[in-house]
C-alpha cells in the first residue's frame, strides 16, 4: 500500500532531518560537530536548523526552488544565521525526487528533476543564496544571483560548476553523492557503527575533493594542504579494528584546523547529502 503525499511528506521530513543530526553527531574535523563547537557557531544552532529546515524542505506540493527558499527562510528565523544553505541546496532535488512515482530507480527520478528544473526555481534558489549570503557566493561573470535569472536553476549551475562542488552535483547527476553514499555504506560495514562510518564519509570528501569554501577562501594551496591531511587520518582511522582508539588523533586535528580558521563547510554538506541519499535509497 502507497503512502499519502501527507505521510510521505512526514516521512520525508524525518529523514532529513535525521541525516543533519547524524552528520553532526559524528567526529567532523574543522567543522562543527557534538565534540567540539567552531567557528563561532554551536551545535545547538544546527540542530534548530535541522528542525526549522525539515518542516519545509518536504512539503507536499511545492517545486524545487520554494523548497530551497522556504527551508533556508526558517532556518533564518530560527537561528538568524547560515547553518545549511549548501545542504538545502543539496537536499531539494533529492526530496523532490522522492516525491516522484518510485517505477523507476531514485538516480532516475532525480536526474528528472534536474532537468525539469525552471527559471523560477532559480529566481528562488538565488534569494535563498541572498538570505544567507555565505562567504564567497554571490557573483560570476554570467549569472549574478543580485539579479533576475534569464535561465534554469540547472544551467546556473552548470555555470558555476567548475569552481563550486555543490553546483556541480547538479550538473553530473549527484556524482559525489552517490559515491559517497557507497563510501558511508562500505565503512558501516566495517565497523557497524553509523557515527565512525560518517567520519569516514567526511574525511573522504575532505581527502578526495578540494572544499570548495576553503578555495574561496583561502586558495588551492591551503586547500590541498588539508585534502593531505585529510587523506592521511582517512587512512590511519580505517586501520582501526576499534575506530574509538583514534579520536584523539582527529580531535587533534580538530583543533588544529579552527586554530586555523579552516572550516570545510562544502565537505560537511556533502555529508548529509550522501547520509540523506542513502536513506532514500532504502525507502525505494
Amino acid at each position: 500500500m502507497s503512502l499519502s503525499q501527507t505521510e510521505l511528506s512526514s516521512q520525508l521530513a524525518a529523514v532529513f532531518k535525521t541525516a543533519c543530526l547524524s552528520e553532526l553527531e559524528a567526529l567532523k574535523p574543522g567543522n562543527v560537530h557534538i565534540f567540539a563547537d567552531g567557528h563561532g557557531m554551536v551545535v545547538q544552532d544546527f540542530i534548530h536548523s535541522a528542525e526549522a529546515a525539515s518542516q519545509e524542505i518536504a512539503k507536499p506540493g511545492l517545486t524545487v526552488g520554494q523548497r530551497i527558499f522556504y527551508a533556508v527562510e526558517s532556518t533564518w528565523l530560527a537561528v538568524g544565521c547560515n547553518t545549511n544553505l549548501g545542504i538545502i541546496l543539496l537536499s531539494a532535488p533529492l526530496i523532490h525526487a522522492a516525491f516522484k512515482s518510485p517505477q523507476i530507480a531514485l538516480r532516475g527520478r532525480l536526474k528528472e528533476v534536474l532537468q525539469e528544473l525552471t527559471v523560477e526555481d532559480a529566481a528562488m534558489a538565488y534569494r535563498a543564496i541572498l538570505q544567507a549570503s555565505p562567504a564567497g557566493l554571490g557573483a560570476s561573470a554570467q549569472h549574478d544571483v543580485h539579479g533576475v535569472p534569464d535561465v534554469s536553476l540547472l544551467d546556473a549551475m552548470r555555470e558555476a560548476a567548475a569552481r563550486d562542488r555543490i553546483a556541480l552535483q547538479y550538473a553530473n547527476n549527484y556524482e559525489d553523492v552517490y559515491r559517497g553514499a557507497e563510501v558511508y555504506k562500505n565503512a558501516y560495514q566495517q565497523w557497524g557503527r553509523a557515527g565512525w562510518a560518517t567520519t569516514v564519509l567526511y574525511l573522504d570528501f575532505l581527502a578526495e575533493i578540494s572544499d570548495t569554501h576553503l578555495l574561496r577562501k583561502y586558495g588551492e594551496e591551503v586547500a590541498r594542504q588539508v585534502r593531505d591531511e585529510a587523506a592521511h587520518h582517512r587512512k590511519l582511522l580505517l586501520e582501526q579494528e576499534n575506530p574509538k582508539k583514534y579520536q584523539r588523533p582527529l580531535l587533534e586535528f580538530d583543533r588544529d584546523l579552527k586554530s586555523r580558521g579552516l572550516n570545510p563547510g562544502t565537505s560537511a554538506d556533502l555529508t548529509v547529502a550522501s547520509l540523506l541519499l542513502f536513506e532514500l535509497e532504502k525507502m525505494g
